[in-house]
């Protein structure tokens, strides 16, 4: 609590010294949530995001993860507090948004996920504001009975509900949510120059020569479906195209509250052995954003093999956005939200889950069309579809969405 202190501290210092300025007034947000850098996933990159967003058009404060304060906007008011143990954190941070809220005067409070929502609920009904939650799927429906006993009433009395996604909309209102009170708000991303440097700089560090890429990105947990990915479908692939390989960046989840079993890596490994396609696997680990814009650059397919699962959801699939940017194409099974970020025949394709055949022969159409003149008609379809979904245009439909829920 003492980083919560100091942080709060300075950041009141800020705003005393610059109270006197005469600027317009703006509404304030408090955003309550464990969902941010340094912790690793989706839903962290997406809570840092909607920060940065959201400081265009309201003053924001923030009460998040240790460590938060160093990716957040400057000028940001953040009570940072230790992320383990679980319970604890929610201890901690119930305290230090409260007293965040009675310096900050919040016109609304925000739960980053539905996890924070009994947080967000208590410290907008003690300042007598609204309180709206951020929802991506698997915070609806994960498998525990506590959880679905205690903490799905405290969201469904929440104002007003963001779902990410159609389907997570769809699990909402199953849960009783009041879908007059929903707005969906996807994830967004951010235009990126050509770098076909960088590009060659990638193939060159792994290796790789003018080997056609498979590009698979994301934390190796169960719910990606990687290890039956590498079974049931690559060995058709590499049958047909013999020097394919399967590019894997993501290292197994450490922070990951469902879902996370570990292991994957190795199995991953295991299976690829023993079907004799090694050479055609190469798993890089977690890497740098750089990195992972480069492997994107000189891919020819981004897989997203994700499974049904239930309790385990894929809310919406922002990585299917970050290679269509670019121009690149995202193989997927439609499965949970990932049809939100994914055209047909635009900016990739959808395949019936389980449907590894199919997969196998949408995968091939792309890789064989990479050799043809298709390709940059592809490109520019693809970067058209993912600039509906840039961070500018979220960010307004995001002011909007608030403004509504919230009664502005």
């Amino acid at each position: 609590m003492q980083a919560c202190t100091r942080t709060l501290a300075s950041s009141l210092r800020y705003a005393a010294m610059t109270a006197s300025v005469d600027v317009p007034v703006r509404r304030r947000v408090l955003l309550i949530t464990r969902n941010l850098p340094p912790l690793v996933g989706g839903m962290e990159r997406f809570n840092e995001r909607v920060v940065a967003q959201l400081s265009r058009d309201f003053d924001v404060s923030v009460c998040g993860p240790e460590g938060c304060e160093a990716f957040l906007p400057e000028g940001t008011l953040v009570a940072s507090v230790r992320v383990r143990p679980l319970p604890l954190f929610l201890v901690r941070a119930a305290f230090a948004s409260l007293r965040m809220a009675r310096h900050a005067r919040p016109d609304v409070v925000i739960a980053g996920s539905g996890l924070t929502a009994p947080l967000a609920l208590l410290v907008a009904r003690s300042f007598r504001v609204p309180a709206l939650v951020f929802l991506y799927g698997l915070d609806l429906v994960v498998s525990n009975r506590w959880y679905q006993r205690l903490w799905i009433p405290a969201i469904r009395a929440c104002d007003g509900f963001l779902p990410i996604s159609r389907h997570t909309r769809d699990l909402a209102i199953a849960k009783g949510l009041d879908p007059s009170k929903m707005d969906i708000v996807t994830p967004g991303v951010d235009p990126v120059d050509d770098a076909v440097g960088d590009a060659s700089n990638f193939r060159e560090n792994h290796q790789l020569g003018d080997r056609p890429i498979l590009l698979s990105v994301g934390r190796l947990t169960r719910r990606k479906g990687l290890v039956e990915f590498i079974r049931d479908c690559l060995p058709d692939i590499v049958a047909r195209q013999p020097e394919v390989i399967l590019v894997v960046i993501g290292g197994e989840p450490a922070d990951a509250l469902a879902g996370n079993r570990g292991g994957v890596s190795d199995d991953a490994r295991a299976v690829a052995k023993s079907l004799g396609i090694e050479r055609n696997v190469q798993l890089l680990g977690s890497v740098s954003d750089a990195t992972v814009r480069a492997a994107y650059h000189a891919s020819q397919v981004h897989v997203f093999p994700i499974l049904d699962i239930p309790g385990d959801v894929e809310g919406f699939g922002m990585v299917a956005l970050e290679a269509a940017i670019v121009g690149v194409p995202t193989v997927a099974f439609s499965v949970g939200g990932v049809p939100d970020a994914i055209a047909p025949g635009i900016s990739g394709a959808l395949i019936a889950p389980g449907n590894y055949p199919g997969m196998a022969e949408a995968i091939l159409r792309y890789v064989d069309a990479s050799a043809s003149r298709e390709t940059d008609s592809q490109r520019h379809a693809c970067i058209t579809f993912a600039r509906e979904f840039e961070w500018d245009k979220i960010g307004d439909r995001l002011k909007a969405v608030i403004s509504r829920l919230a009664g502005f």
